[in-house]
């Protein structure tokens, strides 16, 4: 005979209701500043953004696989919502030779990993991520000056 702990079940949905509500996909357009921050909580990373308004970025590098960011206008209004790391070569594609640095890390937030190799002069920037389901990794490579040079996505 089954025994089902009924007292469980208020914390348990509780829980799933927390999750929903955290998560930024549900961000309604035009939300404010101060109703993204009670929905969503304390972002991992602040960034100004060229227009005058300002990226709230949600990660959870360093082992998780996802990036939100919340962009808001001058006026402190929600104007996109993105999940930076589901498809980042899609939704983003990275300008070669442009890009730099601090572009990165607005766009992508922190990597799990930066390292350096004999065979490559400059900083390779790595992230997970999920592609189908299944586990990979990002790598951005820079040169000596942090100018974007090279990015791919492989298996782990």
């Amino acid at each position: 005979m089954k025994v089902f702990h009924l007292h469980l079940l208020p914390p348990v949905l509780a829980l799933l209701l927390a999750a929903c509500a955290s998560d930024p996909s549900r961000l309604a357009l035009g939300s404010s500043r101060a109703q993204a921050l009670q929905q969503l909580g304390k972002p991992t990373a602040t960034y100004p953004l060229p227009d005058g308004g300002e990226r709230l970025q949600y990660s959870t590098e360093p082992y998780g696989h996802e990036v939100n960011n919340v962009d808001l206008n001058a006026a402190g209004q929600v104007v996109a919502v993105r999940s930076e790391l589901a498809a980042p070569l899609v939704n983003n594609p990275i300008q070669i030779g442009k890009w730099r640095e601090a572009e990165i890390l607005r766009t992508y937030g922190k990597p799990f990993q930066v390292t350096r190799v004999d065979s490559f002069d400059g900083a390779i920037w790595s992230w997970h991520i999920q592609q189908n389901y299944l586990p990979y990794m990002f790598y951005v490579y820079f040169d000596p000056a942090g100018v974007v040079v090279r990015y791919s996505v492989s298996p782990q």
